[in-house]
């Protein structure tokens, strides 16, 4: 059963300790709220002011999982909070996908400062979690796939579209190191969970990957160059630094292009005109 009282208490506690920085928003001049608007932390949340506003009374319907785990990831809660949240809300426990889904608050906080740099947050099985607007331009969006196909492995495996952004020299590379990515999960995580059913998916649905597995090849990296095609602006080469969550296994990757290049201009139209010009994949 929901807890309304202290679920009211939490929210309204947690919108107040929040600053506009710490979700990458400018603080106005004439800002008087203590911590965040209550319309602010709606759009983080992804529901309505007004429903908001009931629950901070105690008087709002019992939030679904799913909403419980948006508000978690609005509010920025650490993992012992995220968990505090859903025993309010009167769910003894969160599935694990809603539990792999939450992402770190460290590389949200980080990642609200890079809204002009293509940047995405994907979890350990190569889920795309979150993207910034430049990302979505150079990569098309990564994060509306649903079942095995949120992992951008098994995109890579069975279908033919998730290469087409990628230098085709590349690709056999790129297969090697998800192969021997996906065992260091699937070791790290072990039997029956999300890796090991990936593992088994692929063996079954991709013969270039279960020729890769069976090599047991290990300890294959990604190179920080980056080589990619964009359907408009064409061939871009970029470098990737990634920044660890190693408790959660979420990655934050910012891809950036060295200045006065070809491919510095190309980046720079890319994150100028966003989406709304270009075929998304």
């Amino acid at each position: 059963m929901v807890n309304r009282d202290g679920l009211a208490a939490f929210l309204r506690g947690r919108r107040q300790s929040l600053q506009p920085e710490d979700v990458g928003l400018r603080r106005g001049s004439r800002r008087r709220t203590s911590g965040l608007r209550r319309e602010e932390v709606a759009e983080l949340c992804d529901m309505s002011a007004d429903y908001l506003a009931r629950l901070e009374r105690g008087s709002g319907s019992q939030p679904s999982q799913q909403m419980t785990a948006a508000i978690a990831r609005g509010l920025r809660l650490t993992p012992d909070e995220r968990d505090h949240l859903f025993l309010l809300c009167g769910h003894s426990r969160q599935p694990r996908q809603l539990r792999d889904a939450h992402i770190s608050p460290g590389l949200l906080r980080v990642m609200d400062r890079l809204q002009d740099t293509p940047a995405e947050i994907i979890g350990p099985v190569g889920e795309t979690l979150q993207q910034t607007p430049p990302a979505v331009a150079l990569l098309g969006d990564e994060t509306h796939h649903t079942g095995p196909a949120r992992s951008a492995l098994y995109r890579w495996f069975t279908d033919p579209a998730a290469r087409d952004r990628y230098l085709p020299e590349d690709h056999h590379q790129h297969s090697r190191v998800y192969a021997a990515v996906l065992r260091a999960v699937a070791t790290a995580q072990g039997p029956g969970s999300p890796a090991a059913s990936l593992v088994t998916a692929l063996r079954t649905g991709s013969e270039e990957f279960a020729e890769l597995w069976d090599r047991q090849e290990v300890g294959l990296r990604w190179s920080n160059a980056k080589r990619f095609v964009h359907p408009e602006v064409g061939r871009i080469d970029l470098y990737c630094q990634t920044l660890l969550d190693p408790d959660q296994g979420q990655s934050l990757l910012i891809f950036t292009a060295t200045p006065g290049t070809d491919s510095h201009d190309k980046l720079a139209l890319l994150t100028v005109l966003g989406t709304d010009t270009f075929t998304r994949s």
